[in-house]
């Protein structure tokens, strides 16, 4: 059962309870990986079988869940389009953020999530520098490869992690590209404690990226900053990771103020 500290499991003032509780549960099937059984729902949410039992019908109607031949519950084709729509609004909402970025550093400025086993860039702000870096919006790359992606991953456990590497098969991209899971594992180890993730030649020789995580984000997100590795050196990484942790912090209370 939820701890009760759990903020899903307090009433909204003034909110549609069955309304509230049916987000709960697609949040929870979410967190579980998008498939459940309805006795999993019940443990973690404390609501009784019969409660949830409704509830799903209701959600399987609209076609935001489905249920399989198994009678497992998995998350809906319906919610593709509100998650596309609601990645278009986050990258609307961090543009400015993100615009601060580049007009201090003077690099390109992204803002990337994680979409299953991908990394997928959702905003990005272009440097005025005629040499720079251009990354297309809706462009996925796999994280191992990218700053942004250390970042994403760095703030999920090792077995979570070397299980994404598993699949993903960890091809690199250039000769610098980390593809031992353990090698990874101990980049993580230093993006945890230093607090920010450095992709150096990774993805692309001559390029340098330098990405935090967005704290508390609605979804697993990061920003960051690329430019030529002759102008994002050792000593720009000192004065550049602070001003991103500060515009994340920045971006991560306006994203919980809309």
């Amino acid at each position: 059962m939820p701890s009760p500290a759990d903020p899903r499991t307090a009433p909204t003032s003034g909110g549609v309870q069955s309304l509230e509780r049916a987000f709960d549960l697609l949040e929870r099937m979410a967190d579980a990986g998008g498939e459940v059984g309805l006795s999993e729902l019940s443990t973690s949410s404390g609501l009784p079988l019969p409660t949830i039992h409704r509830l799903m019908r209701t959600l399987v109607a609209c076609g935001y869940v489905r249920q399989q031949p198994n009678r497992r519950y998995s998350l809906g084709p319906r919610l593709i389009r509100l998650g596309e729509s609601a990645s278009r609004l986050l990258g609307t909402w961090a543009r400015p953020h993100l615009a601060r970025l580049v007009e201090e550093t003077g690099e390109t400025a992204n803002m990337a999530l994680l979409d299953g086993d991908e990394v997928v860039y959702v905003a990005q702000v272009p440097s005025r520098h005629s040499v720079r870096m251009f990354t297309e919006v809706g462009r996925r790359v796999l994280p191992h490869t990218t700053g942004v992606g250390k970042a994403l991953l760095a703030q999920g456990p090792d077995e979570e992690v070397r299980t994404l590497l598993a699949r993903t098969g960890m091809p690199a991209a250039t000769e610098k590209t980390i593809t031992s899971p353990d090698a990874f594992l101990e980049e993580l180890a230093r993006v945890r404690e230093s607090g920010y993730a450095v992709d150096d030649n990774e993805q692309e020789i001559g390029v340098r990226c330098l990405a935090v995580p967005v704290p508390d984000s609605p979804t697993c997100a990061a920003i960051s900053i690329s430019g030529p590795a002759g102008r994002v050196t050792d000593e720009a990484t000192e004065r550049i990771v602070p001003l991103l942790q500060e515009v994340a912090a920045e971006l991560s209370a306006a994203l919980s103020a809309q």
